[in-house]
This record gives structure tokens, C-alpha cells and sequence, in this order.
């Protein structure tokens, strides 16, 4: 198994008032890999960002980046880092081209106008490379962000809900411009409570919920253990209860009586569809529709969040 780009190893976080935002936390990040943070807000996400980047310093615990220590090792670490915080941290009256400029020169690096021109076209921001921040639109300013946290080069980039209050088409682009990142080799760990973002560009998926990591796997495998079907016999005429010759079944009735719910595992070659669609019939009760839907990554976030809360 090649190192991990980044290890956390028992990672906790306790506040000064007794707020335990993080609970003895162990993740390994692979090395070029789309990983999704998935929680609820509070959960804990934003605390661990911080502390992988040197922002909030950790209880206890260890973090490397790249198999450097972050506390040992900060700066050769802090430069393989980039970072797109939550909130908009933009001087007003800098001009766009000036602010990855500036960046770039913090953390030490050489001027190269060609790539930061290449960067700022990929963002779409090559024509307001003179503008003012303030000037800017709130997506627009989004992709400054992103510009800047690009400016040195990371190797390693943290999203922190990076599609917050942006618009479909922006968000779109942004997903996009993740996945062209990736395929230059860089790794992005982004924190999100839109499912779908986790579902359309993560290749594994972190669920964290009150400071724990409940969960952490490749999306298809998550979708294909946790993901249940659901069948939906519709009844032509309502019925009061279940019949008892279908207590096999442990099917769900509607509260107007003509739905029948039947929830299985459709990785289970014995879940009787067959059987069941027979003994409704037998039972003497008319079909109306019977349909299948399968469960979206968001039935199994609701459902691990709420099992262990």
C-alpha cells in the first residue's frame, strides 16, 4: 500500500470552555484521491481541516503531510497545503491578479506568470485579472479563493464547503475544475453537506458526526454495503391492515392503506420478490403499480447520523 499523502492519527480537539469538537480521530488520506468529508454542520469538519493545516492546534494527537510532521516540520508541510476556507477572506481594494501573486510570494515561490495565467483562465478569471475584489461577484470571489489557495502549487488541497451558497451553473464549474485538479495529481479533500457534490466527484466518502468518523470507505462500496431497495406495491383497493399471510414479509403500510412498503438488501439473491408479489396476489389483493427505488447515498448518510446519535 504506497504512504498516504496524509496520515491523522488519534486526533482530538478539546476548547477551552470543554467542547469536544474532535474524538481521538485516525484517517488516512490516499495519495491523488477525491475524498469527501460528509457531516452535518458541527460535526467536526472544519476543527480537522484546521488542524491538518496548522490553523488550530490539536489536544493530542499526530498529523503528517506527505511524511512530514505538521508541528515538526510546519513550513515544508503548511507549502503543500492549499486551502479554500467557508467564508470569503478577500482584501476589498486588491486587484485579482495582485492577490495570487501575493500568495504565491508568501509561501516563497518564484514568479511564473504562465502558470498563474493558466490558472486564472481555468477559473474563468482571466478577463478580471485587474478587477477589484469588491467589484467582484460572491461566485466570482469563490474562484478567487480557489485561485489563491492554487497560487504555490499545493500538492494537497482542503475545500471547506466550497460550494456553500453558490449556483448550480458555478457549482458545476467548480466540480469540473475539482476533477481536472485531480487529474494534474492533486489531492482534494473537500468538506460538504450536499450529498450530491459526495455522490458526483468523491471517490471515497467520510461521514463525521459529532466530532467521530462513523465511516469512511469508497463510495460505491458504501452505496453497495449500507444501500438498501425498496419495492412499492400499490394496492388497487386500501386495506385497514396487513394481511396475516404476509407477516413474512415485514412489509410497511401507508397511512391510507393502499401502499405497501417491502424494504430489502438487493444483494441478497433471497429477498423473495418473486414470492412476495405471489402471496399479495393470493392474499386477494389487486395490484395497481409496483415499482423499485434504490437508496441515495443521502437514506444512508441520514440513517448513520441518526443511529449513532
Amino acid at each position: 500500500m504506497p504512504q498516504p499523502i496524509v496520515s491523522i492519527s488519534n486526533v482530538s480537539k478539546t476548547y477551552a470552555g470543554g467542547h469536544q469538537a474532535l474524538k481521538s480521530l485516525s484517517l488516512d488520506i490516499r495519495r491523488g484521491e477525491i475524498l469527501a468529508l460528509l457531516g452535518p454542520n458541527g460535526a467536526g469538519k472544519t476543527t480537522l481541516i484546521s488542524i491538518i493545516c496548522g490553523i488550530v492546534n490539536a489536544t493530542t494527537g499526530s498529523v503528517s503531510v506527505d511524511g512530514h510532521d505538521i508541528l515538526t516540520d510546519f513550513r515544508t508541510t503548511r507549502s503543500m497545503i492549499g486551502l479554500v476556507p467557508q467564508e470569503l477572506t478577500l482584501g476589498s481594494f486588491d486587484k485579482v491578479m495582485h492577490t495570487l501573486l501575493f500568495s504565491r510570494g508568501l509561501f516563497g515561490k518564484k514568479p511564473d506568470p504562465a502558470y498563474l495565467e493558466q490558472l486564472l483562465k481555468n477559473l474563468s478569471l482571466w478577463d478580471k485579472r485587474n478587477s477589484e475584489i469588491m467589484k467582484l461577484s460572491g461566485g466570482m470571489k469563490r474562484r478567487v479563493l480557489i485561485g489563491k489557495a492554487l497560487a504555490h502549487e499545493p500538492t494537497v488541497l482542503f475545500l471547506d464547503e466550497p460550494t456553500a451558497g453558490v449556483d448550480v451553473e458555478l457549482r458545476k464549474d467548480m466540480w469540473a475544475l475539482i476533477r481536472r485538479l485531480r487529474e494534474s495529481g492533486v489531492t482534494i479533500i473537500l468538506t460538504t453537506h450536499y450529498i450530491e457534490e459526495a455522490e458526483g466527484i468523491a471517490d471515497r466518502v467520510g461521514v463525521i458526526n459529532n466530532g467521530e468518523l462513523l465511516l469512511v470507505d469508497d463510495k460505491q462500496s458504501i452505496m453497495h454495503k449500507l444501500g438498501k431497495k425498496q419495492l412499492r406495491i400499490e394496492l388497487k383497493q386500501p386495506v385497514a391492515a396487513v394481511p396475516d399471510v404476509l407477516s413474512d414479509w415485514d412489509l410497511e403500510l401507508s397511512t391510507d392503506g393502499s401502499l405497501l412498503t417491502y424494504t430489502y438488501d438487493p444483494h441478497n439473491p433471497r429477498s423473495g420478490i418473486a414470492g412476495l408479489l405471489d402471496a399479495v396476489s393470493e392474499a386477494g389483493l389487486a395490484l395497481k403499480d409496483v415499482n423499485t427505488s434504490q437508496s441515495s447515498l443521502e437514506d444512508i448518510f441520514v440513517s448513520l447520523v441518526k443511529e449513532k446519535s
